[in-house]
């Protein structure tokens, strides 16, 4: 089997028996949607999704969160994961949106990087969710999966690696999809510790590398 029918055919079973794929984090707006990717690094969405409700009822604006101290952020997030750094990258990333760009969540990476607390991976959520950008937000389940089974090469070793393997191997209209193919499966079948094998759509295209 060939790199591109390996492609082919799990991208052909994801779009015929996953037609919808989402986030599992709970938004009303893109600002409730960037806070929460931000607390979700290094944390699950489940957590995030308990934790936000208070948070955005008490800084529904990046101007209200923009006026607050990271003290201030701390309680409502103290449940999350690195809750301090999160909370100080919080009301500075409050207080870049609302100086630089009036309160709104910019659509391009490069200025989505320049606020406090989001890399990459962040941009590149906000760009496919928000924007349907053709881009692929690489966390430990896509990094897991894409190398498990073979649609990214062991050679990748960093999450931008295998990034560019999956962008130049899915179909440029399918990767805002894919990438909540790929974390879901991730997420509840392509199991880290015991993947659930048997149970496994895409079994008979994977190299089971790992």
């Amino acid at each position: 089997m060939t790199q591109r029918q390996r492609y082919e055919a799990i991208v052909g079973w994801f779009e015929a028996n996953v037609p919808v794929a989402e986030s599992e984090l709970r938004f009303d707006n893109p600002w409730q949607l960037l806070v929460a990717v931000v607390l979700s690094a290094q944390c699950t969405d489940k957590r995030v999704n308990i934790t936000t409700p208070e948070l955005f009822e008490r800084f529904p604006t990046p101007a209200k969160m923009a006026q607050a101290d990271p003290e201030e952020i701390y309680p409502y997030i103290k449940s999350i994961s690195y809750p301090n750094n999160k909370a100080k990258n919080l009301a500075a990333m409050a207080r870049r949106l609302s100086e630089d760009h009036g309160g709104v969540v910019p659509s391009e990476r490069a200025e989505l990087e320049a606020l406090p607390g989001v890399g990459r991976k962040t941009a590149n959520v906000i760009g496919a969710v928000l924007f349907d950008k053709p881009v692929m937000a690489v966390d430990t389940h896509v990094f897991r999966v894409a190398r498990r089974t073979g649609l990214a090469p062991l050679t990748a070793k960093t999450p931008l690696q295998v990034e560019l393997a999956l962008t130049a191997g899915i179909p440029e209209r399918l990767i805002p999809k894919a990438h909540h193919w790929l974390i879901l499966h991730g997420r509840y079948v392509c199991t880290a510790r015991k993947p659930h094998c048997d149970e496994c759509g895409i079994e008979p295209w994977c190299k089971k590398a790992l």
